[in-house]
């Protein structure tokens, strides 16, 4: 009982900072049509905002996880905010040059700080209880990061209107998004955060056979199941970026009215996946078959959405997050099982893989305007297959 007590600070600022953090990539799924309209370009460029935001994935992943191992989690999730402010005042004077390129350099930016606060938070609330029960408290904080993400689209049409675009309403909301993030990374200096350490990752730790035999290894790179689960991340941010920021752009092609509000049914859908994690993991079913059910209801969701009429189809493309919804909580804890003291370096490597959101979205895109939206998600179909794959054998391969 007094260890639940001491978790109830903790567990409360994860939750406002995986908020914070689906904050930060919601403004995706409002950019992508937002950009076609600002800058005249095509469907296929205006992917380039995803692919800006997640190319940092690739330099600055590994970096991260040093950074990590230098300053802690709780340091981590200071500097996390803190480039994230500078990454939304630099969207200020993209707006007033007018320059699309300057706007990918601040979504850049914006990534790097995403990157830094992924690379604190998942392992940290990971570490936050039991192994086993890992999958439940990331879905906790699923269900806080999605909504915050869909009410991006809701909290920026306050501004910026799709059917009337002018770049330079962006300034003002972003003056406030500035001034609002340097505050929560103040306020995250005074917030009482335990530093946590894995099994095995110090000499005060619990060491078990696994966690010792790790310690004995050089590189985070002589752990199979970490680079598996590395690539399942890059397929899973990839499609889940698909899921959530393709929607709107859908509903404008298909002159649905309040485009903008579509992304709400994707992230509905999460949230009761994750409301499913949270209720049935791990003492009904484990987070591997858990993961192994999600694969699965991805691929067949995958394959129905181009058999159905397209007036379905984008109602099929919300349910995606559901598919979607416990696979993240389920990776994570799969991915850094035993690293021992290699944790907080093979955290950054799974951050990696979020680089899949860079580049099966712009695939997406290019695929949209050689065929349609209505076709165009088969590209999702080779990412859950090799999430299956994790899921049933690669998480468990140690040499």
């Amino acid at each position: 009982m007094e260890r639940r007590k001491t978790l109830i600070v903790p567990m409360l600022a994860m939750v406002v900072i995986f908020s914070v953090l689906g904050f930060a990539v919601g403004i995706d799924a409002f950019f992508i049509p937002f950009v076609k309209g600002a800058f005249n370009i095509s469907t296929g460029m205006s992917y380039l905002i995803v692919t800006a935001t997640f190319g940092s994935y690739v330099l600055f992943s590994v970096p991260a996880g040093g950074l990590i191992n230098r300053t802690g989690y709780k340091g981590g999730i200071i500097v996390a905010f803190l480039v994230l402010a500078l990454s939304f005042y630099l969207i200020i004077p993209a707006a007033k040059l007018g320059s699309f390129a300057v706007f990918l350099g601040a979504l850049f930016v914006n990534g790097i700080g995403r990157v830094i606060l992924n690379t604190a938070v998942n392992p940290y609330i990971t570490l936050l209880g039991p192994k086993a029960s890992a999958a439940r408290r990331m879905s906790i904080m699923g269900i806080s990061n999605k909504l915050s993400y869909a009410a991006a689209s809701l909290i920026l049409a306050f501004f910026l209107d799709l059917n009337n675009i002018d770049i330079m309403d962006t300034i003002m909301p972003f003056y406030v998004i500035t001034g609002i993030f340097v505050m929560l990374g103040v306020l995250s200096y005074f917030t009482p955060l335990p530093e946590l350490k894995a099994e095995g990752e110090d000499d005060t730790s619990k060491v078990t056979e696994a966690s010792s035999a790790s310690n004995l290894k050089t590189s985070i790179f002589q752990f199979p199941h970490l680079i598996l689960g590395s690539i399942s991340l890059f397929f899973y941010v990839g499609v889940e970026t698909i899921a959530l920021s393709t929607i709107n752009d859908f509903a404008v092609t298909l002159n649905l009215n309040n485009p903008e509000d579509y992304v709400w049914l994707t992230s509905f859908a999460m949230v009761f996946g994750y409301l499913a994690g949270v209720i049935f993991t791990p003492n009904i079913i484990t987070q591997e078959k858990a993961l192994t059910l999600c694969a699965l209801l991805g691929t067949a969701l995958a394959i129905t959405i181009t058999l159905v009429p397209v007036g379905i189809s984008i109602y099929l493309v919300a349910l995606l997050g559901f598919a979607n919804a416990v696979m993240l909580p389920a990776i994570w804890p799969l991915a850094i099982a035993d690293l021992g003291k290699w944790t907080k370096r093979g955290s950054g490597l799974v951050v990696m893989g979020g680089i899949g959101g860079a580049i099966i979205p712009l695939i997406f895109g290019y695929v949209v305007e050689l065929t349609s939206y209505h076709s165009a998600y088969l590209v999702c179909l080779p990412s859950y297959l090799f999430i299956l794959y994790f899921a049933e054998k690669g998480h468990k391969i140690r040499t």
